[in-house]
Formats: structure tokens, sequence, C-alpha cells
């Protein structure tokens, strides 16, 4: 009995194999390309909204004048169970207050100014982050993808015994796909350590959350906030029972006096006007990785405990110190720059190993015209809709589905694209299976 499958089988085994392996290949360059632009989200915020209020400092009682003010814009709404306090950091010298309905910029006097609106930057963030999915599911594609990337860089070293011999041979207008190749693989060498490094911490990033999750399932009730209660510091008991306005600007004047070495960035109220309630200031230490120390304080504004992100374990210290290494966060403008130039390599080395891919099998007389326009419409046409949703937001306001305007604009584009060259192609060889 012969078992083979059939050639059709075969046919569009490969071509499901080989889709795959594109698909995959265009989301690690869309997380590549929207991860060079997030490291600059502060400076984006300032771009989307330039007439907010701005400020270097701001007082710790008008800080407090300012969440009475929000507070008192909650009634009506869903009682919100925490509230965030932004404080003005060089690089986004801004006080904005956000609930779980909503977000406003503060007046230096403490009265509330003007609604935030930077619905483009939080797209782009979560574009990055989730792919703009449910965030389980998005968080763990992601995850996998800095995998796919980690195993990529070590691999091509692998793969490549003199790559690092060759480090600076660079045949860039050698022709039957040579000069693309020298300058994938140069791109690669030259950014290896910052590659490892990113790959390393997102995978971390998304893995982690999956990870916790999964343990929360089994062990905890689903309640993911007691598994990360180790890292990051416990929330506290809840109790519903009604009470009196935290005090933000003890807790504040506290850090003040206590910690003048400590760049406040953030106060955090857990379940406010309730018993239960309590304050965490998140403060950012100077020459460390870690994206800031948790500082407990009950509702009378009387310090508890740290969190030990800043001098606790050393699995502690090393979980809080992902974030400002990958998203390049822990300098001033220079390392941003840096991460730019860095990131945009990444991306570029991404595209080229695709197409590098593509040339191979076409020397080899294996001519695929709608593989290579779609992927030239990744290339090309998803960088175009990005920026279009950026010219939309600029020019029609806040409140445009800027996820679906994306992702919608980019299918058709790649289609476009794909209708366009396949049509122009010269048909003198048979398409290929994939």
């Amino acid at each position: 009995m012969n078992t083979a499958p059939e050639p059709g089988t075969v046919k569009r085994a490969l071509s499901a194999h080989a889709a795959i392996g594109l698909l995959a290949g265009a989301l690690l360059y869309l997380v590549s390309l929207t991860g060079t632009l997030s490291v600059f989200y502060a400076e984006l915020q300032r771009l989307e909204q330039p007439d907010a209020p701005e400020m270097t400092a701001i007082d710790p009682d008008r800080v407090q004048s300012a969440v009475a003010a929000m507070i008192a814009l909650e009634r009506g709404k869903p009682t919100t169970t925490h509230l965030f306090v932004h404080l003005p950091v060089d690089d986004l010298p801004r006080t904005t207050i956000t609930t779980d309905t909503q977000a406003y910029h503060v007046n230096a006097d403490g009265t509330l100014a003007m609604p935030e609106e930077i619905a483009w930057s939080d797209f782009l963030i979560k574009l990055h982050y989730t792919l703009n999915l449910p965030s389980l599911v998005g968080i763990t594609i992601v995850g996998a993808l800095g995998v796919m990337m980690l195993a990529l860089a070590l691999s091509g070293v692998v793969a490549h015994p003199r790559i690092f011999r060759d480090a600076f041979r660079l045949r860039a207008r050698n022709g039957n796909g040579v000069g693309l190749a020298d300058w994938h693989n140069r791109l690669s060498v030259w950014t290896l350590p910052f590659s490892l490094a990113i790959a390393l911490t997102g995978a971390l990033i998304g893995m982690a959350t999956v990870t916790a999750w999964t343990i929360a399932a089994i062990d905890y009730d689903g309640d993911v906030e007691a598994v990360y209660g180790p890292i990051f510091g416990e929330e506290g008991k809840p109790d519903a029972t009604p009470a009196a306005l935290p005090d933000v600007a003890t807790a504040l004047r506290y850090m003040a006096s206590h910690h003048p070495d400590v760049t406040v960035t953030y106060a955090i109220l857990h379940d406010p006007l309730t018993a239960g309630q309590h304050v965490q200031i998140v403060g950012s230490h100077d020459r460390r990785l870690i994206f800031g120390e948790y500082y407990g304080f009950d509702a009378a504004g009387r310090f508890l405990h740290a969190s030990g992100l800043a001098d606790g374990e050393l699995g502690q210290q090393a979980a809080a110190s992902t974030y400002k290494l990958h998203f390049g966060t822990y300098g001033d403008l220079p390392v941003k720059l840096a991460y730019l130039v860095f990131g945009l390599a990444l991306t570029v080395i991404s595209a080229t190993g695709v197409y590098i891919w593509l040339g191979k099998r076409e020397r080899r007389g294996i001519r695929q015209p709608r593989i290579r326009a779609a992927w030239n419409g990744v290339v090309y046409g998803m960088p175009l809709v990005l920026a279009m949703t950026l010219l939309l937001r600029m020019g029609f306001g806040n409140d445009l589905p800027f996820a679906a305007i994306f992702w919608i604009g980019s299918v058709v584009t790649i289609a476009a694209w794909v209708a366009w060259e396949t049509r122009i192609a010269l048909p003198s060889r048979t398409e290929a299976p994939i």
C-alpha cells in the first residue's frame, strides 16, 4: 500500500509551511520597527499633544489638590481601583492623573487642565507589546517572537563560522545576492550585543507574563497579582468600607526628605476612598537599570516598607531591570539615539533575511513573484500605513480607531502590492510552490 501523500498535498503543505514562516517574519519585522519607535514614547506624547501644561516639578500639596479634583470628577462613574499620578521627569515634564476610566493633565497650581489625548502613542505601544490583540494572546506571541529572534541571532553566528573574521568585509555592490547577504551579515555582527539584549529581554517580558498567568490559574485561583506580589510588592487586603482621601502629599514630602537622590516618577493610589487603600511611590534610581523602587505608605502618608527592587534579592533586581534595558530608557537622548540606530539595523536585518531566502530560490530557477511582492508590501507598506495613522491623528484628532486603520490598511496595501507587481511580472517561468 502506497502511503506517500499526493503531489498536490505536498505542494499545499509546502505552501502552508512557507506562509507560516513568512507570517512570522512579517510579525518579527513589525515588532522590530515598532520597538524602535517606542523608544521615543515620551517624545511622541509631547508631539501628539503639544499644548499640555509642562513643569519641571510640582508641589506635593498641589498634587493632593489635583488628586481630590480627579476623584470628584470620577463621581457617577464606576469606582476606580487604581489612580496613577505621573510626576514630571526630564523626558516628559508633565503631571498627569490616570484612573480606570479617564486621564487628565494637571496645571502647576494643582487644577485639572485638559484630558490626556495620546491615543496614537498608546496604539503604538500596544502594537509593539501585543500586536493589538487581547493582552495575554498578544504578549504570548510577541514573547515567542523574542525567543525566535534570540534563536536566529545565535544560530546565525554558528551557521557562519567566518562571520566575525569578515566583519569589515562588505561587498555592497556585488550582484547575485552577495551584496545583500553581506549587508545582512555585517549588520548582524555589528549589532549582535544589542540584538541579544533586546531579544532576551523581550522574551523574558513576554514569557514571564504567560508564566504568571499559568501559575495564577493553577495555584492562586487566577489571581495574577498574588504571583507578582513577592517580586513587585503585595497589594494588601481590600476593605470596601468608605474612607477619606489618602494623604499623598505627606508621602511625597517623606520621599523628598528621606530619599532626595531618588527621582519620583509615579504616585499610585490603590483602592482609593476605601479603608483598604494605600499609596505607593515609584522612585527611579540614577545609574541603575531597575525601572524604579516601590515605596509603600499607609493612607495617612506614613512610610511602611520598600519592595526590594533596588536592594532585594538578585531575582527581584533582575526582573526590574528588563524594562529599561529593552526600551532604552536608562539614559538620556544619546542612548535613545543609539537605540534608534541599532533598532533600525535590526529592522533591516529582519527584512533582508527574507529577501536573501527568496533570492536563493530564484537563483535555483524557482521564481515566486507573489511572495516577493507580498514581502515588498510588508517591508515598504507597513511603515507607510503606520505613518498614515500618525498623519490622520494630527489631522483628525484623538478618537480614530488607529488599530483597525493600521491592520486593514496593511492588508489592503499588501494585497495591492501583490496585484500590481504580479500584473507587471514577466511570465517567463512557471511559479513554483512556496
